[in-house]
């Protein structure tokens, strides 16, 4: 009889709790709604470039974005077209971004700006994130477009290795002071990446010497992961970001899935743990939204695995009270200036959550 009494409990208190979260549909008509207004606020027909902000009781603060914003587009794009509500393309992102591209030598890949308009230096893990987005979209599409992107970025990023401080990838082309998780991390993901497309092991070789690397150097005692090491004093920048332990996270869980060692794996639990510890506190993830994004992506792929729905739920908290703060326009994040990176860090949230619940 008690048996029977708390097996009732379980169900009622489980059917609160699914009322409560929103369905599919509603993930859906909101990355409907916050396309349209970054159609309408962020995007300029007349040369179809992408605006970095929008501030509505300002017509002078405008200028077109960088490419981390893009970056986040890019992706974010992808997951709206593999969720059916694709109001704008990725292949029209990347259009958008074309005037990024920059051959100069060693390597051609996308500059931090416009080029003809401010040549500034190349990042490495800006490229890697566009690069991890076509493959993405290759594994979903098989377009060879988005493989070619995937290998023409793999080229570029390895340019930016070498044995200072026993290997690992620098953040930015010309600047060798710092070596990242964000650009170690992502260049994991990418290589194996290319290694599930083409098999060819010198992609999975890469993927090992960086994971090596970064668990080396970079992986803290609270398990997760320091922001960079600066060179050559090899002092460690110990901040920490949600983004840097999701690409290591996610990592793992590719790990696993190649190689089907299962060490892999408990050590994607015991990230996905340790960032649910140390960055999800009173019902939020920290502010910004782009950097949780990349944290959900490992969730996501853990879940398929040990199908453990406490992290992903705590995206569904955390993006309830975020739909909550966005203005009329329905355009996210506080303030009066409204950021590209902000709405396409929650289209792809929202995107992957319908997804998500269509799925499982």
């Amino acid at each position: 009889m008690i048996l029977k009494f708390l097996i009732a409990v379980f169900f009622f208190l489980w059917a609160i709790d699914a009322a409560a979260q929103p369905a599919a549909a509603e993930y859906e008509k909101r990355a409907e709604a916050i396309q349209s207004s970054m159609e309408k606020y962020f995007f300029d027909p007349s040369t179809r470039y992408y605006k970095e902000y929008y501030r509505p009781d300002s017509v002078s603060d405008f200028h077109y974005s960088y490419l981390w914003p893009l970056c986040a587009l890019v992706q974010a794009s992808n997951e709206t077209e593999s969720a059916g509500s694709g109001r704008i393309p990725m292949k029209g992102v990347l259009q958008s971004i074309r005037d990024y591209y920059d051959p100069s030598p060693p390597a051609p890949a996308y500059g931090s700006h416009i080029v003809k308009l401010k040549k500034e230096d190349r990042f490495y893990d800006d490229n890697q994130w566009i690069g991890i987005a076509c493959l993405d979209a290759w594994e979903r599409t098989g377009d060879p477009l988005f493989l070619q992107q995937g290998k023409l970025i793999y080229r570029f990023m390895m340019t930016g290795f070498d044995t200072a401080s026993g290997g690992g990838l620098y953040w930015k082309e010309r600047d060798h002071s710092t070596k990242n998780t964000c650009s170690n991390g992502p260049g994991i993901i990418l290589a194996l990446q290319l290694f599930k497309a083409t098999k060819e092991k010198p992609y999975l070789d890469t993927a090992l010497l960086l994971y090596e690397w970064t668990n080396r150097y970079l992986l803290s005692d609270k398990g997760v992961y320091y922001d960079n090491i600066k060179l050559p004093s090899r002092k460690i920048d110990k901040r920490t970001y949600t983004y840097n332990t999701g690409t290591m996270l996610q990592s793992n869980v590719l790990l696993h899935g190649i190689t089907g060692d299962a060490r892999y794996l408990r050590e994607a639990q015991r990230l996905a743990e340790s960032a649910w510890s140390h960055f999800y506190t009173n019902g939020k993830w920290p502010p910004n939204a782009w950097f949780n994004a990349v944290l959900l992506r490992g969730y996501l792929a853990l879940y398929r695995y040990d199908r453990n729905k406490k992290y992903i739920d705590a995206f569904i908290t955390d993006g309830e009270s975020r739909w909550q703060e966005r203005d009329a326009a329905n355009l996210l994040g506080k303030g009066p200036k409204k950021q590209l990176i902000e709405q396409a860090a929650m289209l792809e949230i929202y995107a992957r959550l319908h997804n998500f619940l269509q799925r499982r």
